[in-house]
Order: structure tokens, then sequence, then C-alpha cells
């Protein structure tokens, strides 16, 4: 008899929102994590004494679009988010400004005073996408079959019916279709360089949907867990322990174990044997088939993962301790906190500054002029620092994990943090002196810290040779391994990064099915 019905290697988001789901469902679970806390890449520890950084995901936009927090009754295990508005900020540097607010007409107010003409242009662009936008996100909620996509994808998107000249726009890169939509360049990167988290440069082709499902942002707006991101996993781990199942931290699993070509189980790295009827990954695609030890896998599988485009790193974050929050040039507050400190703030002035960053990337280098985003939740979270004082996190990309110099990001890493705050003291020239303590996370970090491999924060591009049906390969992305017996979740699989939890979500109803079909063998 198995040691567990279910056991999960890693405790990242969705390895838990995967794991909680089972557990709920009455299987006997066990999660193992090789680091000293569950959550993966969304945790929130003490580095600087007093200040609580998140070292992974900090706001959660697409969780609320998914039925998790309700379904597993988070908030009963201490979860409360914190509603962010306005959701972003952009400040320029001829000391103009533009808030997204939740509120469309608010947000219009806010781009008529940088460009009339745009305000309703960007009323017409949300009324026209929604529908898409909506189905995209509804795709997300279900495993990546042609009945699923082509249910909400095309038909849940009215693109099935009369409006299939949409189409053409969908196939662009998403900065053409932002500067056919707005006059101003300002209009179009902010709306670029949110669509850009996701990865694919302005000019990629078939990359339009980032871009197009901004209308989304407007339906929940922003979220963040009060006393920091990882209260999502910790919660998470406090509901799977409530319903019977075992979490193991500092644990890692060293081999999966086969019986012929069917996962029975796991062994860890002080030798320790665990089986289990059934076995889930939340670990990278390319660390999951590593523990599988030399397998005989099918000659398609290794090809097709071979292929994968894992990514050359993606960017970087420093976690700022500060003595003041960023006083903007362009909205001063120097008698605190301001809406603006609220929002997402981005440094990216218009779409040829973000094409030129993605250029450096593309040469090897880290972007001379890198666009970025300052979080500094603290302004609505006083919990994250001592009184008086603040959180700062700058996130900037783009920031290749293989440099061209031959240097280790071992050695410029700190320039290169340096590089990222003084781009934003150009903007808000009080950050230069506020600093007390800081967290440099290079791709590097990343990857040895969180085990986000090559530094990729998506696991794998989020192109579209990588999505949906083809996340991570052809033939594995129904969360079905490549043995009998292991399945597969995480950021490699649909629908790849991001704090949303879908991925793990839509493992378990593949697991629950699966079982369901086969009771009989417990």
């Amino acid at each position: 008899m198995a040691d567990y019905d279910i056991i999960v290697i890693g405790a990242g988001h969705n390895a838990l929102v995967c794991a909680g789901y089972l557990a709920q469902a009455g299987h006997k679970v066990l999660v193992l994590e090789r680091r000293h806390i569950a959550g993966g890449a969304v945790v929130t520890e003490e580095i600087v004494p007093g200040f609580r950084f998140d070292l992974g995901g900090s706001a959660h936009i697409l969780i609320h679009h998914t039925p998790i927090i309700q379904d597993l009754k988070l908030t009963d295990y201490g979860l409360e988010y914190i509603d962010l508005d306005p959701l972003f900020f952009a400040p320029f540097p001829d000391g103009s400004h533009i808030f997204i607010w939740k509120d469309v007409d608010r947000t219009c107010d806010s781009i008529a005073a940088v460009c009339p003409e745009d305000a309703e242009a960007y009323r017409r662009f949300i009324e026209t996408w929604t529908p898409l936008a909506r189905a995209s996100v509804e795709s997300f909620l279900h495993p990546p079959t042609l009945f699923n996509l082509g249910r909400h994808l095309i038909w849940g998107s009215g693109l099935g019916s009369r409006n299939w000249e949409r189409l053409s726009d969908i196939l662009r890169g998403y900065g053409q279709v932002l500067r056919q939509s707005f006059k101003s360049p300002k209009v179009q990167a902010v709306i670029a360089w949110m669509a850009a988290q996701s990865g694919p440069p302005p000019g990629e082709p078939l990359s339009a949907p980032f871009a197009l499902w901004h209308p989304m942002y407007h339906v929940t707006g922003m979220k963040r867990p009060r006393g920091g991101s990882g209260m999502l996993t910790q919660a998470l781990a406090r509901m799977i322990k409530a319903h019977g199942g075992e979490i193991r931290t500092s644990t890692p699993v060293a081999h999966i174990l086969l019986k012929g070509r069917q996962a029975v189980g796991v062994e860890t790295d002080t030798g320790e044997r665990l089986t289990a009827n059934v076995v889930i990954s939340g670990a990278h695609i390319h660390t999951t088939l590593q523990l599988l030890n030399g397998a005989n896998l099918p000659a398609q599988t290794r090809n097709l993962l071979s292929a994968s485009r894992i990514g050359n790193g993606f960017g970087m974050v420093v976690r700022y301790a500060v003595d003041e929050l960023p006083n903007y040039s362009a909205l001063p507050s120097p008698n605190g906190a301001g809406p603006q400190h609220r929002a997402l703030q981005f440094i990216c002035p218009d779409l040829t500054y973000l094409e030129q960053a993605y250029g450096d990337y593309l040469r090897g280098r880290p972007s001379q002029r890198p666009a970025l985003i300052t979080m500094t939740f603290s302004a609505a979270d006083p919990t994250l620092a001592p009184p008086g004082k603040h959180t700062m996190f700058v996130w900037g990309q783009y920031y290749p994990y293989e440099l061209a110099s031959g240097q280790s990001w071992d050695e410029i890493g700190q320039r290169e943090a340096d590089r990222m705050l003084a781009t934003l003291a150009e903007y808000a020239p009080n950050v230069s002196q506020a600093v007390i303590g800081q967290l440099v996370e290079t791709p590097l970090y990343l990857e040895r810290e969180l085990g986000l491999y090559r530094g990729n924060v998506m696991h794998l591009d989020m192109s579209i040779d990588q999505m949906f049906l083809l996340r991570p390969a052809l033939t594995l992305s129904g969360y079905r391994g490549p043995v009998k017996g292991l399945y597969l979740t995480g950021a490699s699989t649909h629908p790849g990064g991001g704090i949303m939890g879908a991925a793990g979500r839509n493992a378990a109803q593949v697991v629950l099915k699966d079982l369901s079909k086969r009771w009989w063998r417990f």
C-alpha cells in the first residue's frame, strides 16, 4: 500500500492550489519543498530587520478572475486582500502623468489631460476588446483542449460571428496595434509596458492579445494580500494542513521513483523513499525531466522539449527598505503617500524606449535604459515596514541570464541595481538617498534561490509557440506527464506564468477526473 495518495513536488503557488483541491477532495496529500518555506516564488520574508520583502511575485491581479479563493475558502485561513486603486501610474520626463484607475471614466479623464483624442480612443479600445479579454481569461480556467479553446476563444469572444475583421489585429504585435489605436506615445507606453510583463517584445507577431486583455484590469482591479504576497501561499498551506495534508519544507526531491513506466513515488536528497499512487510536479518542466533520472522518454517528448524556448533570463528586481516614498517630479508628494504610491509605477516613456531595452537584451547585455515598475505597497499596507519607513520594489526588463561580456551576474549585479535606481531617480530624485537596505535579485539569484531555471520567471517564454496546446509541448499540454502516474502543474503548463493559480486548479481537475475513472485501484 502506498504511503500517500498523492505526492506534490514543490510548494509554489500553483502546486499548493493543486494540492489544496486534492486535499479538499479527501485525498492523503504530501507536499515536498526544497526551500525552508512553502510558497516557491510567492513568499514574503523579513530580509532587512523590520521590513517584509516579497521574494517573487508581488501584484495579485489574475487570481481574482478565478474561483480559487472562494473554492478553497482561503479567507478562513487568514487571507485578506487590500484593494489598490489607482492601478497604474506613469510619470513622464516632461512633467505630465497618467493614472489608470479601475473606473474607466476616471481613467479617461486622466488620459484627456495628456491627449484629449486618446481619451475617447481608450474608451473605444476597452469596449471593443472586453469580450476577447473575458474570453481569454475564461480559456485560462480550463485545460487547453481544442474544444475548450474553440468554445471560449472563438465563440465566447465573438470572433466566430461577424467580427472576423478583428483577427488581423490579433495576429499582429501589440506595439503595432497600440500605435494604430492611440495617438499619444504616452498612452501607448502605459498599455504596452503592462503587456510586456508577459515577456514578448512589442514587435513579436501574435503578441497583441497581451495588450488586448488590458480591459480585464478594469473588471477586478488590483489587489494585495495584507502582510505581503506570501500570505496567499501561507493561507494555502494552512488550508492543506486543515484537510489532513502534510507539507515538508527543506526537503529536496532527488528522483521520481518509477516502476516500469509508472511513477510510484519520490526519493528525497537524504535517501528517504516515499510512495504514492500519483506524483504531481510543480517544478520547471526541465527540472521535472531531470528528476526522472534517465527514464526512457519517448523521442517525440525529448525532441519537443529540447526545442522549447526556455528563455535567456527575463528581468531582475531589487527590493529596497527606504526612509521615504519616491517623490515624483511629475506629481510631487513631499508630505508622504499619494495615490500614485498605491499603484504600480511605470518608468517607460514610450514604445521606442521599451524596444531599445529589448534590443540590449538581444545583444546579451543588461538594458542600458531599463524599463521599470516601482511598487511601494507599504503605502497601502503599513504592516510591511516600521512606522515612517517603507518598502520599495523595483522590477526591470530586460536582463539576459547569459551575458555576452562573459561576466557573471555575481560580478555585475550590484552595478545593474545601481543603474536601475539611478533611472528611477531621474523621475523621483529623492530615492538616491532614501535606501536603508536592499536585496538584489538577478536572473542568477532567481535560479539559485527560487528555482526559476535560467532566471525566467515564466519558466518558458510566453510566445505563441509555447502557449495553450503547445505548453510545455504538444504531447504534455494536458497536465499529464511523460510517464503514467505523473502529472504536471506550475508555470511550465497552461496558462503559463503569473500569480493566477489556474494551472494548479486545472491540473487538479485532470487528476480528479482520472482518479474517478480508476477508483478501484485504491
